[in-house]
This record gives structure tokens, C-alpha cells and sequence, in this order.
């Protein structure tokens, strides 16, 4: 009995992060040295693919609300170059996420059959299926996991509640409080669905879908890298006039490394806030840009959305052409902006990215999997990203504002 509480007891103190290695390890053991075994668990994984599959249409419709009704109105003036950057910076990484999956295509392992599959010929077709699934039934968009509809009634919903009382408001996030909870604890469950999920497909697969995994993910850390390393700056350079490496570096290293271990962007709000002091910056703007960041600054969410949608659009070989990628592009930057707040959360909209491609909720789930799979590294990573460009661009948008009044 000791033993059991003693193992419980180790798992609610370890982080998710380090139990999902744990349940990675484990699945590829099972695999090689029992694989009669492995074949037979792939149940835990559809158990966790099943639960993701429930909980995020609610996820997404419940949160998109809650953040329009309680938005607060009458930003100040000083944010509006901060909110351009911000938004310019997600745009771009989206459009790079999608010129590196065209450049290096990767091949994911999936259970396709041909009743799920009903790729779009053309834009044309691609927009009209858009529009009619915006214009579906909520409760029909919920229960078939339209998640175009479902962010077209959640938006309207949300702005019209705008208008009602601080009550109302105040019930409506602690809905989204709850549902945030449910997710949390379904999370909980990864570490095992993961362990079902690599089992199986190793046994069933071999190591080729590790492979594909690795190159994945390759892809992946390349376009952070990339836009962390090369587009920000530049974006930076463009608005300052001066080398911005100096400061790319710093946010790099005092935001970005806490938040590669933290991985959570609303959790390094501390950090930045102590940052944006040290670099002494104005602080009515950064205390208002920066939670504000940490909710719609996700250059690296859009990546992980465009990378992980065109991978599934590979391997299922459906033709793509440029309206429809850069159809795509809009999609993962709007998209990425409803990640923020909860862990995985950007993995949680690439249903909503796969259905412009006719890909079924099921196959998107399947992605889903892969993603958590590799979430290790990816999440950390995108957090980083995400944290550290909250405090470049602030500090970007004051910097050029003090070389404009000859103050830098």
C-alpha cells in the first residue's frame, strides 16, 4: 500500500513534461522486447485520442467566448505599434511554417480510410466549404467537431456579450475556468495515452515512424529557430534602424530560457515584467503588452498549427495550391491567437487548420498524437518563442518611438 502511494505521490510531483518522456521510453521498450504486448495497448492511446477528441470543440468555443465578452476596451494609444508587431510577427511565422513544410515534406504514420477523406479541388470549393460551415448550427458545429463554425459562433457570441453585465461576464470566465480544468486534467492522462500511442506504432510501423517523428520535428525547431534568429531581428531592424541582436539575445536568454522549462507563457509574465524594467521601458505600456503578449503573440503556436496540418496533408497526399496555403497561413496566425492558456493548446487547434483540407476530426486527432508525441521538445520550444517576442516587440516599439524623438 506504502508502494502504490509512494508511486502516486511521485507522479502528481513530477512535472508532465518529464512523465511524458517517461511513458516515450517505456512504449519504445515495450515495443522492441514485447511487441504481442504493445500491439494490444493501442487502446490506451485511442482512450487519450478519444478524450482530446470530446473535450476540444467545448475547449475551443467556451474560451474564444470568454475572451471576447470580458475583452477590455479603449487600449491606449502606445499599444497600437506593439499590436502590429505582434500580429506582423505571428503572420510571418506562419507564412515560413508553411515554405519549410513545402520545402521539406514529412510523412506521418496514420490511420487513414478513404470514407475520411474529402480534399477540396480547388480555392473555390475551399472557400464555399469555409463559409457553410460558418454558417452551420452551433449545437450541429459542436457535436461534429466544425471548428470553422464553432469559432464563428463563439466570436459572435462573444461580442455580443459584451454588452451584458459584469455578472454574466464574470460567469462566462469561470465557465472557461472550468473547461480549462477539464482539459488540464485529461492532460494528466498523456503520459500513458502517449506510451499506448508509440507502442503501437512502433510495433505495427517499426522505427520508421520514429523517423518521421525526428524529421518532424526537425522542421519544426528549424522554423523557430529561423524566426528567432533571423525574422524577428529583421523585423526589429526594420522598426528600429539599429542592430537588434543585442536585444534579441537578451530576451532570449532571460525570458526565453525560463520559459523553455516553465512552458507556459502566462507563467513567465513575472519574468518578462522584471525584464521590461531592467531594460527600462514605460511601465503602463509593458504591463498592459505584456499579458496581452502572452495571449496573442503566438508566432510559434502558428508554426506548430501550419507544420503539423501540412504534414497530415502530405502524408495523405492532397494537392495544395497557393491560395489554399496561404489561406492556410491566415488561418494558423488567427488560429494561434485562441492557444494561449492552456498546455498543448495550440496541438488542440490543428483540427480547425486540417478542416480546410476536407481532413476528418478523427485523422486531425490522430496528428494531434504525434504532436504530444514530439511536445517534449516543440512545446518548449514555442514557448520560448512566444515569451521571449513579448518583450522584444515591446521593447522594439519603444525604442523606435525614443529614435523617432531623438531620445536613443
Amino acid at each position: 500500500m506504502n508502494m502504490i502511494k509512494n508511486f502516486w505521490r511521485w507522479v502528481n510531483e513530477t512535472s508532465l513534461v518529464k512523465l511524458i518522456l517517461v511513458g516515450i521510453i517505456l512504449g519504445i521498450l515495450l515495443a522492441v522486447f514485447i511487441p504481442q504486448w504493445a500491439a494490444s495497448i493501442s487502446i490506451l492511446g485511442t482512450l487519450f485520442v478519444n478524450a482530446l477528441k470530446a473535450v476540444a470543440p467545448v475547449l475551443v468555443f467556451v474560451l474564444v467566448m470568454a475572451a471576447l465578452a470580458t475583452k477590455r476596451a479603449g487600449a491606449s494609444s502606445n499599444m497600437r505599434p506593439i499590436l502590429v508587431l505582434y500580429v506582423v510577427s505571428t503572420f510571418v511565422a506562419s507564412l515560413t511554417a508553411v515554405a519549410a513544410s513545402f520545402l521539406f515534406p514529412t510523412i506521418l504514420q496514420l490511420q487513414v480510410t478513404d470514407a475520411q477523406l474529402a480534399p477540396p479541388t480547388n480555392i473555390i470549393e475551399v472557400i464555399r466549404t469555409v463559409v457553410l460551415n460558418i454558417v452551420d448550427n452551433p449545437v450541429h458545429a459542436l457535436l461534429n467537431a466544425n471548428y470553422i463554425g464553432i469559432l464563428a459562433w463563439a466570436s459572435v457570441m462573444g461580442i455580443a456579450l459584451r454588452q451584458a453585465n459584469d455578472t454574466t461576464k464574470q460567469l462566462i470566465s469561470d465557465f472557461a475556468q472550468v473547461i480549462t480544468q477539464l482539459v488540464q486534467w485529461v492532460l494528466r492522462f498523456a503520459p500513458i495515452g502517449i506510451f499506448g500511442l508509440v507502442a503501437s506504432t512502433i510495433a505495427e510501423s517499426g522505427f520508421g515512424a520514429l523517423i518521421g517523428y525526428v524529421k518532424l520535428l526537425a522542421v519544426l525547431l528549424g522554423c523557430f529557430f529561423f524566426i528567432a534568429l533571423v525574422m524577428n531581428p529583421l523585423i526589429a531592424f526594420v522598426k528600429m534602424r539599429i542592430n537588434p541582436y543585442p536585444l534579441v539575445l537578451t530576451t532570449l536568454r532571460e525570458s526565453g530560457l525560463y520559459a523553455f522549462f516553465t512552458r507556459s507563457s502566462a507563467a513567465n509574465i513575472p519574468v518578462n515584467m522584471n525584464l521590461c524594467q531592467k531594460l527600462g521601458l514605460d511601465e503602463d505600456t509593458y504591463s498592459v503588452s505584456i499579458p496581452l503578449g502572452a495571449t496573442i503573440n503566438m508566432s510559434g503556436a502558428a508554426i506548430t498549427i501550419a507544420v503539423l496540418t501540412l504534414s497530415a496533408v502530405h502524408t495523405l497526399d492532397i494537392p495544395v495550391d497557393f491560395a489554399t496555403a496561404f489561406l492556410l497561413c491566415v488561418i494558423s496566425a488567427v488560429g494561434a491567437c485562441g492557444a494561449s492558456g492552456v498546455a498543448g493548446g495550440s496541438l488542440l487547434l490543428i483540427p480547425l487548420a486540417c478542416s480546410l483540407f476536407g481532413i476528418s476530426n478523427d485523422i486531425a486527432m490522430q496528428v494531434v498524437g504525434v504532436g504530444f508525441i514530439i511536445g517534449v521538445l516543440q512545446d518548449s520550444c514555442e514557448t520560448a518563442l512566444n515569451s521571449s517576442s513579448d518583450v522584444l516587440f515591446t521593447a522594439v516599439a519603444e525604442f523606435a518611438e525614443r529614435r523617432k524623438e531623438g531620445r536613443l
